[in-house]
């Protein structure tokens, strides 16, 4: 007679199940986004992203040394020029708001890692990711403007440069830009697997980046396509990339799997806007209980296999992963 399996024994008691767990949530492995705005003096929120603001220079370091405090990973930061043109020429001036905050998180707290996100939609007067030319994003006079921000940044003092672009060739581009610069010891974390996802309103709203004419379709990624992500994310291999990254996360865990299993490279995984938002105003109904559902959130997410997860829960997360270990 086959005996009963009793996994239940393994669930009796907190300890036990703490004892065999399988996925753990490390808060070193959280990155917190952050939006460094010229030209104002105040504190800003984003209203459709609850507990998140645009901070002037003058007040970053209090966010700063929170984080800090908080033992993260480190902070994603993304930049909002007072300036925009066609060119998106503030994104490589180096004395701009991106090159500013770089230098002021250094100097307040140099042990904090500092991912600059490379992109031109920020910084650029049409909000599109690239140059255009009568309607159309063009690629290859977009790379020259990536790889003079992806420098000078690196000048500026960023540990990590990160192009969420999506153009093509743009990781071969940069990393030939750093290397000539001197800056061969700086890592590429790429967003190789950037999908065109509905999950992003939020973060536009953040970052005053959304486009004015049409959508970027024609250089992100069909969310219908799981195995050209993996081609994606072997490209970005090949041209240099030293992280890799799937974006968004929880829609996306499957395609996050499939890229742990192919490729040994560090890989993260981004906790999107519309991710946060969702639960934010859920939490705020009364619907759930936020702390538990973030945190399952990140566990699904690591467990799928991302060993970096930038989430702008990652405060919040670190204080309750602290606590739950006490």
């Amino acid at each position: 007679m086959r005996q009963m399996k009793r996994f239940r024994r393994l669930r009796r008691t907190p300890q036990l199940r703490a004892l065999v767990r399988e996925t753990h949530i490390n808060k070193n492995s959280l990155i917190y986004p952050l939006f460094v705005e010229e030209g104002t003096k105040e504190r800003k929120p984003v209203e459709s992203m609850p507990g998140i603001y645009r901070y002037p220079l003058e007040l970053l370091p209090l966010i700063i040394k929170e984080a800090a405090d908080a033992g993260i990973g480190g902070v994603l930061l993304f930049g909002i020029p007072a300036h925009k043109d066609a060119l998106g020429s503030s994104a490589y001036d180096d004395s701009g708001i991106t090159q500013q905050a770089i230098r002021l998180i250094k100097k307040t707290a140099p042990e904090l890692t500092v991912i600059a996100d490379v992109c031109l939609c920020e910084y650029t007067d049409h909000g599109h990711c690239g140059v255009v030319h009568d309607g159309e994003i063009c690629n290859d006079e977009t790379l020259p403007l990536l790889a003079k921000t992806a420098v000078s940044f690196a000048k500026a003092g960023a540990d990590i440069i990160a192009p969420s672009d999506m153009m093509d060739g743009r990781v071969a581009a940069i990393r030939s830009a750093l290397d000539e610069a001197g800056f061969a010891d700086i890592p590429i974390m790429s967003y190789s697997a950037k999908f065109a996802s509905g999950y992003y309103s939020p973060f536009r709203d953040a970052a005053d980046s959304a486009p004015c004419f049409g959508d970027r379709r024609s250089y992100q990624m069909d969310p219908a396509n799981g195995r050209e992500a993996l081609r994606e994310i072997e490209d970005d291999i090949s041209e240099g990339a030293d992280i890799v990254m799937v974006k968004p996360a929880l829609a996306y865990l499957d395609v996050i799997s499939r890229a742990r299993e192919s490729f040994e490279l560090p890989l993260a995984a981004y906790n999107v806007s519309g991710e946060y938002s969702m639960v934010k105003a859920a939490a705020r109904n009364g619907w759930i209980d936020e702390r538990r559902i973030v945190l399952e959130n990140l566990t699904a997410i690591t467990r799928a296999g991302a060993d970096i997860i930038i989430t702008y829960h990652a405060l919040d997360a670190a204080k309750w992963l602290e606590e739950e270990q006490l």
